[in-house]
């Protein structure tokens, strides 16, 4: 692959990755301390995949998770021999809950911004039931709201008859079921126009397919498969083929450094090294890290298959 990969920058002294991989530096720690001690203008653009509803990855529901007890996080049981992931169930969030949420993110917003170099993208993953207030949060905080990627893919969420009266109201769904997932899109304020912010920091866009297929906000994706899961067990894992085109847009003249404040297993680092970007990650859950440490290059390498996209730098 070629390499389009630029400086590390110098981050506090503090702070030590726990691993190396390639352009792939992990850190272990809570990321709003991390960023706040970081040197202003060291990242070029964000892709991450947070906890959508924050309860949910608390040490507490963590735990619960990882003995099989369910708590927040819906345990659906095996289906045709394979087991399907675990889900947040947003719907038992209360209303102190969404208000946390919505404070959490501001604050992230707010130290994320120093960091970013104007004109950096930052694409967040969420959900339907609460992207409105993530969305909100983060504009709030200081960036500009720039739409929203559609990952069209079937997240069996929804679609459920009444509990305890699937029988009695059994012609009707709770919840339409869901194929499709936000991740929203935002941006750092410009220098000047969007050509004057390129020729200065190296963004502003985003990067086109090709020269005949630009960046669409629509990205067609399959549920993260058996094999890919293997290399990274980490409950809300997305795939690389598709991870590998939104990391590689993010980046609009294929230079600069990703950063993924919400690491968990890495997949966004190994997608930057598959790519041939430069990249960062920090991840609050040393069991998280650990295993990003051995998946970064599992998933690098990984093959989605034909059909799949593969994608390499060019």
């Amino acid at each position: 692959m070629a390499s389009m990969t630029s400086a590390e920058p110098a981050f506090a002294e503090a702070w030590l990755p726990l691993a190396k991989v390639g352009g792939a530096s992990l850190y272990v720690g809570d990321c709003l301390e991390w960023l706040a001690e970081q040197p202003r203008h060291a990242f070029h653009g964000v892709v991450t995949d947070p906890p959508y509803g924050i309860v949910e990855y608390t040490a507490r529901e963590q735990r619960k998770l990882r003995m099989g007890q369910g708590g927040v996080w819906r345990l659906p049981p095996a289906f045709d021999g394979h087991q399907r992931s675990p889900l947040p169930r947003f719907t038992t969030l209360t209303a102190e809950d969404l208000d946390g949420l919505c404070s959490f993110f501001r604050t992230w917003t707010e130290v994320l911004v120093p960091v970013l170099v104007p004109g950096s993208h930052v694409l967040v993953a969420s959900n339907p039931l609460v992207s409105h207030l993530v969305a909100g949060a983060v504009c709030s905080g200081g960036l500009e709201r720039r739409g929203e990627v559609v990952r069209l893919v079937m997240t069996m969420r929804g679609g459920d008859r009444p509990k305890n009266a699937h029988e009695e109201f059994s012609d009707v769904s709770v919840m339409p079921r869901s194929k499709w997932e936000p991740w929203l899109l935002f941006r750092k304020p410009l220098e000047g126009r969007v050509q004057d912010n390129l020729r200065t920091w190296g963004t502003g866009g985003l990067r086109r397919v090709s020269d005949e297929k630009p960046f669409s906000d629509v990205i067609e994706s399959t549920p993260t498969r058996r094999a890919e899961r293997k290399l990274a067990p980490h409950p809300s894992l997305k795939p690389q083929a598709f991870l590998r085109q939104v990391v590689r847009a993010i980046l609009p003249l294929g230079s600069g450094v990703v950063l993924d404040p919400f690491a968990g297993s890495g997949s966004t680092l190994a997608a930057a090294e598959r790519v041939g970007y430069c990249s960062v990650g920090v991840e609050r859950d040393p069991t998280y890290a650990r295993l990003a440490v051995s998946a970064i290059p599992k998933l690098r390498d990984y093959e989605p298959g034909p059909g799949r996209l593969s994608t390499r730098s060019r």
